[in-house]
C-alpha cells in the first residue's frame, strides 16, 4: 500500500489560507500578534524606509497577500506562527475593524451604542470575532477611495480603528491569551458595510480652507465642497457643514452645500445623512 509523504497544514496557515480564499490579505504573527518575521533591514539602520520594494519578506502588512502561494512562502518563512493577520483598507474589501476592547474602566460596547444612537446609525450585522480578552472586532468594509486611518480610543475610550496600513488578528489565530473565534452565527456573513453616519466619525477633518471674512465664509464653505475630489467629498462637506453651523449659517446654507455636494457626484442619500450628522454635532435641529 503507498503511503502519503505530504505534511499535515499547519493550523495557522490553514486558517490563513481560508481567509485568502475570501479575498482577504494576510501574513504570519507571532503568539505576541506581532508580525512573525523581521524586518530584514534591522541591521541596517541606515537604510532607505522600504515597504517591500526590495522583493524581501519582512515588511509588516506591507507583505499580505492573497495568493495561496505566496500565503504558503510567507508560513515557510515563518514556521513558529502561530496566527495570522488579515491588512485592512485593501480591495476587494477595503476592511476597517472595530476594536472593542476590555479596558478597566471602560464599556466600549455602550460607548459605540451610545454613538449609534447620537449619530443616527445603526450598528449592521457583520463578522464579529471574538477575542481571548473578552473583546470584540467587528468587520465592516469602507469605499473603495476612502482611506480610513488607524487610532487609539479617538472614537472612544476603549475602541480601536483598524484601517489602512493596519492589521486585525483573524479567527483561528492563538495568542498568548488564547485563541480568536468568529462569534456564533457570524461567520456565514460578509462584513457589511460601515454606516457613512459612523464613516464620518472615522475620518480626518480635511484640510482647512483659506480664511476669509464672514461676508464671504459661505462662498469659501460652498467651494470647498465643489472642489473636492473623489475620496474626500463626504469628508468635505461634513466639515463645511459642521463649519457652517458653527457661523451661525448652518440652516441657510443646508440647501447650497447639498447642491454643491450633488455636483461632485456624491449621491444624495449619503449627503443628506452627512448634512443631518454635521447638524446634530454642531447642536443644530
Amino acid at each position: 500500500m503507498a503511503t502519503s509523504h505530504r505534511q499535515a497544514t499547519p493550523p495557522a496557515l490553514a486558517h490563513a489560507l481560508s481567509a485568502a480564499a475570501r479575498g482577504l490579505a494576510v501574513i504570519p504573527l507571532s503568539r505576541r500578534k506581532l508580525p512573525a518575521l523581521r524586518s530584514p533591514h534591522r541591521d541596517d539602520p541606515a537604510h532607505p524606509p522600504c515597504h517591500g520594494e526590495c522583493g524581501l519578506p519582512g515588511h509588516g502588512v506591507h507583505d499580505a497577500s492573497a495568493d495561496p502561494a505566496r500565503v504558503r512562502a510567507l508560513f515557510a518563512a515563518a514556521p513558529w506562527a502561530t496566527g495570522y493577520g488579515i491588512a485592512c483598507g485593501l480591495p476587494p474589501h477595503h476592511l476597517i475593524g472595530v476594536d472593542l476592547d476590555t479596558k478597566p474602566g471602560t464599556d466600549s460596547p455602550a460607548a459605540l451604542r451610545a454613538l449609534a444612537v447620537r449619530h443616527e446609525f445603526t450598528i449592521p450585522k457583520t463578522v464579529v470575532v471574538l477575542t481571548p480578552s473578552g473583546g470584540r472586532h467587528l468587520w465592516l468594509t469602507g469605499p473603495p477611495d476612502v482611506a480610513v486611518p488607524n487610532s487609539a480610543s479617538r472614537l472612544a475610550p476603549g475602541i480601536d480603528i483598524r484601517g489602512a496600513g493596519g492589521y486585525l488578528v483573524g479567527p483561528g489565530s492563538r495568542g498568548t491569551r488564547g485563541t480568536y473565534a468568529t462569534a456564533p452565527g457570524t461567520d456565514c456573513l460578509r462584513p457589511a458595510p460601515c454606516p457613512p453616519a459612523l464613516l464620518n466619525l472615522l475620518l480626518p477633518p480635511p484640510p482647512r480652507p483659506p480664511r476669509t471674512h464672514s461676508a464671504d465664509g459661505g462662498a469659501a464653505l460652498l467651494h470647498f465642497v465643489r472642489t473636492a475630489h473623489e475620496g474626500e467629498r463626504n469628508s468635505r462637506l461634513f466639515w463645511a457643514a459642521c463649519r457652517a453651523w458653527e457661523q451661525g449659517m448652518g440652516a441657510a446654507l443646508a440647501d447650497p452645500l447639498l447642491d454643491a455636494a450633488l455636483d461632485t457626484g456624491l449621491p444624495e442619500p449619503e449627503a443628506r445623512a452627512t448634512l443631518g450628522s454635521a447638524a446634530r454635532r454642531a447642536g443644530g435641529p
